[in-house]
């Protein structure tokens, strides 16, 4: 995800739950309130050309809301105007001549990508003005000029004066989150240069600034406007403002784009830096100025991520170091999500675990944990659920994930839990480098201008899923980015064995590595399975069959003639969640010569089948437990094997396991490669 600077990243506000707190449209503020001593004001000769010079930007509330809520929401928590107010408040801006506005770039740019409406303008009567063209733009400076398609009365504008005198009286002029014009004094203090490359100096100054002062005029003491207020210092109490002759001098009828950005994926902690450089003519429509801003900005993100991707090279995941361990150990058989991203000491690790499980109905669940930005998540489908409408049914599926709690809409001071979100405004498939298919959904709530990006990979007992609650203008930023962990995702595949047969039935859902296998059930009698590598059977007087039986395959990461395949590892029975009874066939690999002994030696007991690999049953803890290895095909030293394994609860007759053992092994084949 492209790493965003302070101003965007407080794009989208308020709380969902378990999600981090968004505050409510700050981007457009940057700042918070600084104590200031001063009570000078300007000529009181000045004070309603100001007034009627500056405005309040805003931008609409949503008036249909797609989300649906436990209760109706008490909006009668909130304060009067918040309530009442048909906009959000999102700055400030003001006239310098004829048909001609500033505020501050981040503050127009708070509605690119917005669910609602554009940005309009609007004076201390109410009145609302449509923007007409935008002519000036520059993102690294960050101003805005543009034109209304509506003229204010009177046609107040601000002089401007670009040579404004060091430690001389300001003022700065905002409109305090719809609360009206405010004008407070301090002092032009300094200048300091831009952080990049010093093109320009910023303005610094001790007037007090508030919510709803970005993009408002900074003043000389004769009321001229001697720069646009942007933002607070990070570590003392000073402002920030661009001065005016940037603005006047900046190109006429360009937009410009020239700022380093950087990008970052949850997989790796190094981070893309490259620089966003790109121009489009001017004058254009709101929605056209938008429209190719967010495109550029888009297409920058893929050539961050790109850029990357490539740059890891063979250092990626199934390549660099710590992979041989993951590729040569055994599935996890953990039906949870995990990514496998790389540490600190540079070493491919699982990464990500439950953190929580929320019970629904029917014995399903939705268990959830984070790796990053991202939110794991394993929705196991209620039984009494049909997978036919369970797999066609993003909004069902949500409504189940929405049970959880996680998810509230913050009302004064009350949470209110939202209990669907509706229908998905995307929902597109995607297949990922291990021939899985994913299902892509994004789901807007408008409220709070954000998307919610969900890719809910199909499991026999219903979604392994990837979200993020993203500020809509980064909403591309999230698809591209999960789209990406895709491929670093691992996934086991888990289910009673009736969930596996309406599974396995479409194969729409299949990915590739169960696409060969073959499970045939008979309930009652025998259980067959059947892949390319191995088929093995075996009888009910082994261990019962019935449609609750639990069965899990366990996938790994396999190399054949150079290139890699997810392929099953592990496949294994129980009886049902509670009885531990089980029966597992394990494929090894035979170790890399960078392994550490531990490899090696496990390897050694399973070639010389050594305990407990030697088909002699072992008491562990309140089990029986017995194994052995498969006989690969004649031939040179085999380079995987297979081991067939049986534990039961109590003591047993060592020669009652042996025929266990003997029942799951006789009709096992391994398969020439």
């Amino acid at each position: 995800m492209r790493t965003l600077n302070g101003q965007a990243l407080k794009a989208v506000s308020r709380t969902c739950g378990l999600l981090r707190r968004l505050a409510l449209w700050s981007v457009v503020l940057a700042m918070s309130v600084t104590q200031h001593a001063h009570a000078a004001s300007p000529d009181p000769s000045l004070v309603s050309k100001i007034n009627a010079a500056t405005f309040e930007v805003v931008i609409p509330r949503a008036v249909d809301d797609p989300l649906t809520y436990e209760k109706p929401l008490p909006l009668d928590l909130l304060p009067y105007q918040e309530r009442t107010d048909k906009y959000f408040s999102v700055g400030t801006a003001f006239a310098i001549g004829h048909n001609r506005y500033v505020t501050a770039g981040h503050v127009l740019l708070a509605a690119v990508g917005d669910l609602t409406g554009p940005p309009a303008l609007r004076d201390a009567s109410g009145h609302v003005y449509a923007i007409d063209k935008v002519q000036k733009f520059s993102l690294q400076q960050d101003f805005v000029m543009f034109s209304l398609k509506e003229q204010p009365n009177g046609n107040a504008a601000l002089e401007t004066n670009a040579k404004a005198a060091m430690n001389s009286v300001v003022y700065a002029v905002g409109n305090a989150l719809g609360t009206g014009v405010v004008i407070r004094d301090g002092l032009y203090t300094s200048d300091t240069p831009e952080d990049e490359n010093g093109r320009w100096k910023w303005m610094r100054f001790s007037a007090a600034a508030s919510p709803g002062n970005s993009g408002g005029p900074l003043l000389d003491q004769d009321g001229k406007v001697i720069g646009v207020v942007l933002m607070k210092s990070p570590n003392e109490n000073l402002n920030y403002a661009l001065p005016i002759g940037e603005v006047l001098n900046a190109s006429d009828n360009l937009a410009v784009m020239d700022k380093r950005e950087s990008y970052q994926l949850d997989i790796i902690e190094d981070d893309q830096n490259g620089t966003l450089k790109a121009q489009f003519p001017l004058p254009a429509s709101y929605d056209d100025f938008s429209a190719t801003y967010l495109k550029l900005l888009n297409r920058n993100s893929e050539d961050l991520l790109k850029a990357l991707l490539q740059q890891q090279g063979n250092e990626l995941f199934p390549h660099g170091a710590g992979s041989n361990h993951i590729l040569h150990d055994a599935p996890e058989l953990s039906l949870f999500p995990e990514l496998i991203v790389r540490n600190r000491s540079g070493q491919w690790v699982y990464s990500g675990r439950e953190l929580n499980r929320v019970p629904l109905s029917g014995n399903g669940y939705v268990a959830s944990g984070y790796v990053g930005h991202t939110f794991l998540m394993h929705l196991r489908r209620p039984d009494d659920m049909k997978a036919a409408t369970f797999y066609n049914d993003p909004k069902q599926m949500m409504d189940l994930v929405l049970k959880t709690g996680y998810w509230t809409r913050q009302v004064g001071p009350e949470k209110v839990k939202i209990v669907s979100m509706g229908k998905p405004a995307t929902d597109v498939s995607y297949t990922d480098s291990w021939q899985r298919h994913w299902k892509a959904f994004v789901w807007s709530l408008p409220y709070i201008n954000a998307q919610m990006v969900v890719f809910a990979l199909p499991t026999p007992d219903g979604y392994s899923i990837m979200m993020r609650l993203s500020p809509s203008v980064v909403t591309h930023d999230s698809v591209i980015d999960m789209k990406a962990l895709t491929d670093f995702l691992n996934v086991d595949y888990g289910g009673t064995l009736a969930q596996w047969k309406e599974f396995l039935a479409n194969s729409s859902l299949l990915p590739d590595v169960l696409k060969d296998a073959r499970i045939d059930v008979d309930y009652g009698k025998r259980f067959s399975y059947d892949s390319s590598n191995i088929a093995f059977s075996y009888p009910v007087t082994l261990q019962p069959i019935a449609s609750e039986n639990l069965l899990a395959v366990g996938v790994g990461y396999y190399e054949k003639h150079g290139k890699f395949a997810l392929q099953t590892g592990i496949v294994q029975l129980r009886l049902n969640i509670t009885d531990p009874d089980r029966i597992s066939v394990r494929r090894h690999t035979a170790p890399s010569p960078d392994l550490d002994d531990n490899f090696k030696e496990a390897w050694g007991k399973l070639l010389h089948k050594q305990h407990p690999f030697d088909g002699v049953p072992y008491n562990d803890g309140d089990e029986m437990d017995v194994a052995t290895v498969i006989d690969p095909p004649a031939g040179d030293a085999p380079s995987e094997l297979y081991t067939a394994f049986y534990a039961t609860q109590g003591t047993h007759k060592p020669e009652d396991m042996k025929a266990k053992l003997k029942l799951l092994t006789q009709e096992f084949k391994v398969k020439s490669p």
